[in-house]
């Protein structure tokens, strides 16, 4: 599993309008989203009288279900929305021209400076401050006040924000949800009898009892209700989901535009174990996100599947990482458990989502051979991440230098963005000599990713319809 910087995660949205009390769903509902932040955790309810309830803990130490269960019964509200955050403490609850609203977003704001100072000339004020900047998520409210209307509002805030925001506001009407202007983030709505629910992951619905129900569009704006939804704002034509919710992101359960993230998993590692010519006894995986990868790429090479590599879920069942550099280190050492008798003497295809930095990877590899495998082959699921992502958080690092293949192409250029278009095709000798370098760094037996094309053809969406910016640097909208 890769780190970069404090935290690769993206944040997810869980609200409900139910005809009862909404609480149990609600908070069950948002921890169900705890696999995408590790940051903060935040949920709001509004009752019949219109007051608000709300709590908003640090989760970086603990676990959500852990802060907020014993605050339960304040929430007495039948609508209320969650959220996991990898940057602010939200939802915000505001007073406004458009009454009272608590609002929660998911995305990243590129241009949060400049719209901030925009704000500030026009008279408006902001009071929370998150890593000593402004809090987006008060930024996405303060816009929306802007508009006549909610609708209004949130279109308004769509356009003007750079990057994405994909929000749910509680308001007296019940929930609006607005999917970002490029559906970069999914936002999904379940039924079930006598509640509706908004999630970014549909592995949220099932054990609660709700079912799958409608999938909104990039930009689309929709009122959620005790008794159904309706659009208030259609969806844009053009859309650009990340790729990277299947390769990584999502939880294997979940479905985006109906399309399951364990079926493409497999999929991609299917379609690379197929081609794969290496000499190999086992395929195994860093776990979790490169579990489903590995299990298709030995059915695809005809290997067995073998767990050389376990997890020790009970103390270290969530990806806490410190901030300290060797203290994560031996964090992420301990977590995972290599079986010796597995290893030994084994040539094993090692597989995982993506390299990042290349630490850890190199690390797993070497515990490997320590440990008695003959050879480590490692295979990627997806294309070397070239492009620093400007829309979420996976790649907020701070520099592009954090990214193993920008270190290349400094050694190699003199600069590490010259070139990058050589380095994102797998059939330039530029990609080659890449690959082979970060092959050599980690001290591997050798290592193969998959191809923008075989990413494309596991999804199953036109290549215009996804977003992959981070492998070849051709998203647009910012």
């Amino acid at each position: 599993m890769p780190v970069i910087s404090n935290s690769i995660f993206m944040g997810g949205l869980f609200g409900v309008v139910s005809k009862e009390r909404c609480i149990t769903d609600l908070f069950y509902g948002t921890d169900y989203h705890s696999h995408l932040g590790t940051r903060r955790g935040g949920i709001a309810t509004r009752n019949r009288e219109g007051h608000f309830s709300r709590s908003i803990h640090n989760l970086e130490n603990s676990h959500f279900r852990n802060k907020f269960e014993d605050e339960l019964g304040k929430f007495d509200g039948n609508a209320g929305i969650g959220v996991i955050s990898d940057t602010d403490p939200q939802p915000m609850i505001l007073n406004s021209h458009l009454g009272k609203f608590a609002v929660a977003t998911v995305g990243k704001i590129i241009n949060i400076d400049k719209l901030e100072s925009d704000l500030i000339v026009k008279g408006k004020n902001f009071t929370e401050l998150s890593s000593g900047k402004t809090n987006p998520t008060e930024l996405t409210s303060v816009l929306i006040t802007e508009g006549s209307n909610f609708t209004d509002g949130i279109k308004y805030a769509q356009e003007r924000i750079n990057g994405s925001s994909s929000l749910l506001v509680l308001c007296s009407d019940g929930i609006i949800a607005s999917r970002d202007k490029y559906g970069r983030t999914p936002l999904i709505i379940g039924k079930k009898e006598g509640a509706y629910s908004i999630a970014s992951e549909t592995c949220a619905f099932l054990n609660l009892g709700y079912e799958d129900e409608y999938y909104l569009g990039p930009g689309e704006i929709v009122l959620i209700t005790e008794d159904g939804y309706r659009q208030l704002s259609p969806p844009g034509k053009k859309m650009q989901i990340c790729s990277f919710l299947w390769v990584y992101y999502g939880y294997p359960t979940s479905s985006y535009e109906k399309i399951n993230v364990d079926d493409v998993r497999y999929s991609l590692g299917y379609l690379l174990g197929r081609k794969d010519t290496t000499d190999l006894d086992i395929s195994s995986a860093i776990p979790d996100s490169g579990t489903c990868m590995a299990i298709g790429f030995a059915s695809g090479k005809g290997v067995p599947y073998r767990c050389a590599m376990v997890k020790y879920t009970p103390t270290w069942p969530r990806s806490f990482m410190p901030s300290d550099q060797s203290i994560r280190k031996l964090v992420a050492k301990m977590k995972l458990i290599p079986n010796k008798s597995l290893l030994r003497e084994k040539k094993i295809a090692f597989c995982d989502d993506s390299i990042v930095r290349g630490t850890q990877l190199g690390d797993n590899a070497r515990t490997l051979i320590d440990y008695g495998a003959s050879e480590v082959h490692i295979r990627i699921s997806c294309p070397p991440l070239v492009y620093p992502c400007p829309f979420l958080n996976f790649s907020a690092s701070r520099s592009p230098l954090e990214l193993i293949t920008r270190r290349f192409i400094q050694q190699k250029e003199g600069f590490h963005d010259m070139n990058l278009h050589k380095y994102s095709d797998n059939t330039t000798e530029e990609h080659r000599e890449m690959v082979e370098y970060i092959k050599k760094e980690l001290k591997l037996s050798s290592l193969q990713f998959n191809t923008i094309e075989d990413l494309i053809s596991s999804i199953g969406l036109s290549k215009s319809s996804i977003c992959t910016h981070c492998f070849d640097g051709s998203s647009y909208g910012f």
